[in-house]
């Protein structure tokens, strides 16, 4: 009997106008004092999208591939030891590399939900109908909703593996990484699994090959955050005006990704009733792309009580996908 194609429940977490307020509470929040930053998901609009997708392409970039080719190579020990009937997936665009865990899952007879997290109802939308498309049986709860504030959500789908993949969690600062790990363990109840993807700690010439490509792409994808509050927010930030300036923090272990004022400068942002005053080499940090190691990674895990089952890397030990189970 084949089973029928079932059609996908949306749950709106976010209110219409949350992307517009929370944008401006950054703005305000970061801008307005020093040092400067920017919270990175503003990268993230149509056009930065696209950008980042060509970075994933690049010969420098090798995060995206090498957590590809461990799903590739360990899915089904994933499933297996994971025994999941609902797979959630946090930040799933468009569920691109999580498939090879469904195709498992679903291979092994178990899966029975998917629930993709995303801020983009659109890209949310048309993932959905796909995953029920493809996976004929399956329910798909897709969740409209921001990973950092929504994961109390997920506290109600018994039996899950919780996938946070492509490195993501590196973007985050330390005291926010604890806080996100620890409202995720309660959102986990004993015997649920999460799947965390990780970038290590590798020779800095590669780490800063990656995130400053000779193509440029990198630089133009970074400054594609200042488009973004010129178009949102009515701001007059000149691109080229600013340098791009991507280092390696040994101390943190992290890259440091920023823009920095060529020339002193005066930047109006109506939108969030701010101007700036920048002198000659002010810095705007916009991201941050942590790395770890294989022991750092169990010991933030076991801090929320997660403990690890199994750990794998690719085959230059690049990159690490961390299987934790709660207790």
């Amino acid at each position: 009997m084949v089973s029928e194609v079932r059609t996908p429940r949306l749950a709106v977490l976010l209110e219409p106008d949350w992307a517009a307020e929370a944008l401006v509470a950054d703005v305000r929040r970061g801008l307005g004092t020093t040092p400067r930053s920017l919270p990175p998901k503003w990268l993230y609009d149509e056009r930065g999208s696209l950008l980042f997708d060509r970075i994933t392409r690049l010969p420098e970039y090798y995060p995206t591939e090498a957590e590809r080719s461990i799903l590739a190579a360990r899915a089904d020990s994933i499933a297996a030891a994971s025994g999941a009937s609902t797979l959630v997936e946090l930040g799933s665009g468009t569920s691109d590399k999580t498939r090879l865990l469904l195709d498992a899952l679903s291979g092994g007879g178990r899966l029975e939900r998917f629930v993709p997290v995303d801020v983009s109802e659109e890209i949310l939308r048309a993932a959905a109908d796909q995953i029920a498309a493809r996976y004929h049986g399956v329910a798909v709860d897709a969740v409209v909703g921001d990973f950092t504030l929504h994961l109390s959500h997920l506290a109600r789908y018994p039996n899950k593996l919780i996938a946070f993949l492509g490195g993501t969690l590196g973007n985050l600062y330390l005291e926010e990484r604890a806080a996100f790990l620890g409202a995720l363990a309660d959102a986990m109840s004993p015997g649920d699994h999460l799947l965390l993807g990780t970038d290590l700690v590798k020779e800095a010439d590669r780490l800063i090959a990656a995130y400053d490509d000779s193509a440029g792409v990198t630089e133009e994808f970074v400054k594609n955050a200042l488009l973004v509050l010129n178009d949102q927010l009515d701001a007059d930030f000149d691109p080229d005006a600013f340098g791009y300036v991507p280092f390696w923090d040994s101390r943190m272990r992290r890259m440091d990704l920023r823009l920095r004022a060529e020339v002193p400068q005066q930047v109006r942002i109506p939108g969030a009733d701010l101007q700036l005053e920048l002198a000659a080499g002010e810095e705007i940090r916009i991201e941050i792309s942590t790395k770890f190691t294989t022991d750092q990674i169990a010991a933030e895990l076991a801090a929320v009580d997660l403990e690890v089952v199994e750990q794998w890397t690719d085959v230059r030990d690049d990159f690490a996908l961390t299987l934790a189970r709660r207790g």
